[in-house]
C-alpha cells in the first residue's frame, strides 16, 4: 500500500511562532510546473498585523540593547544557514514563481551575499554616520545613532526573496524590529525564510513575516502609531495613503519602486533611513 504524502501547511511567522490568520482565511497558490494547487497561504488581517506590531515592540528593546558586533554575528549566522539550505530556498522560488532554476539560484546567492554585506556594516555604520563635533567650549561633543523602533515593510512582488531581505536587513542591522508583508503573488519563499529565521540566532519577534493582500492592510500600516517608519514597495495610490497616514502619525515613509526592480544599490543610505541621531556633550577633563 502506497504512503500518502503529508502536504505542507505554510504559516506566517510572528513573535518567533508560526501562526494562521486569526480569521482562518487563506488564499491558494499554484505550482509553476503543472499549474496545480500547491498550498494555502494565510490571508492575514488587520488584527494579525497589530499583533505582529506588538511582538516586534516587545522584541525591539532587547535587540537594540545588543552590541553591534553581536548583531553582526547573528546576521552572519543567518547567512550561513541559508547557504546550507540554499537548495530548499531555490526550490521554494522555482515551485511557486516562473523564475528558471538558474535565476532562482542567482537570487538566493545574492540574498546570502546581501546578508553578509549588512552583517559587516553592523559595527561600522555608526562610525561613518556619527561624528565628533568641534564646539567653541571645553566639551567633547559627539553625534551618535539610535534605532527608531518598529519598522513596517511592504515587500515587492518580485524578486520575492531578495526584495524582502533587501528591505529587512537595513532596518534590523541598526537595532530596529520589523513587521514585513511578503510578496502578494509569490509569498511562499518569505514563509520558508521565516522557518529559517525560527532556527537561527535571531530573537523571535525581531523579524515578523505576514502574508495577505496589500489593499486590506495598507491603511493599518499607514496609521498604526507604533510604527516609527515604513519602507514600502507599492503602487502610487497606496503610496499616497502611506504618506498621508505617516504624516498624521509622525513616522518616516520610504517608497520604493512598486515593480520590484532591485538595482543592487542597497547599502549605508538605507540604514540611515531608519535611525535617529542624538548629540552627547561631555566636559573635557571629567
Amino acid at each position: 500500500m502506497s504512503r500518502l504524502p503529508i502536504n505542507k501547511t505554510p504559516k506566517a511567522y510572528v513573535g518567533g511562532a508560526f501562526i494562521r490568520s486569526e480569521s482562518g482565511r487563506v488564499f491558494p497558490i499554484v505550482g509553476t510546473d503543472n499549474g496545480a494547487f500547491f498550498a494555502n497561504i494565510p490571508q492575514c488581517t488587520r488584527k494579525d498585523l497589530r499583533n505582529a506590531v506588538e511582538s516586534a515592540a516587545k522584541a525591539g528593546a532587547g535587540w537594540a540593547a545588543r552590541t553591534p558586533y553581536n548583531r553582526g554575528q547573528i546576521l552572519y549566522r543567518l547567512g550561513e544557514m541559508i547557504e546550507a539550505r540554499s537548495a530548499e530556498m531555490v526550490a521554494a522560488i522555482t515551485n511557486t514563481s516562473p523564475l528558471p532554476g538558474a535565476a532562482a539560484k542567482d537570487e538566493v546567492a545574492r540574498t546570502i551575499d546581501l546578508i553578509v554585506h549588512f552583517a559587516g556594516w553592523a559595527d561600522k555604520y555608526d562610525q561613518v554616520l556619527g561624528n565628533a563635533n568641534t564646539v567653541a567650549a571645553p566639551f567633547f561633543n559627539f553625534t551618535i545613532s539610535e534605532p527608531s523602533g518598529v519598522i513596517g515593510i511592504i515587500a515587492p512582488d518580485a524578486p520575492a526573496l531578495l526584495g524582502l531581505i533587501a528591505q529587512v536587513l537595513p532596518a534590523i542591522v541598526s537595532g530596529n524590529s520589523v513587521v514585513a508583508l511578503a510578496s502578494e503573488i509569490a509569498p511562499y519563499p518569505a514563509l520558508v525564510l521565516g522557518e529559517m529565521l525560527a532556527t537561527s540566532d535571531l530573537p523571535g519577534g525581531v523579524v515578523n513575516i505576514i502574508t495577505g493582500f496589500r489593499n486590506e492592510l495598507v491603511d493599518t500600516f499607514a496609521t498604526h502609531t507604533h510604527f516609527r517608519g515604513l519602507d514600502a514597495s507599492v503602487v502610487p495610490e497606496q503610496a499616497v495613503k502611506l504618506e498621508v497616514g505617516g504624516a498624521a502619525s509622525v513616522k518616516r515613509v520610504k517608497i520604493r519602486n512598486p515593480d520590484g526592480a532591485w538595482s543592487g544599490t542597497v547599502g549605508l543610505h538605507d540604514i540611515r533611513s531608519f535611525i535617529e541621531f542624538k548629540t552627547v556633550w561631555h566636559p573635557v577633563g571629567s
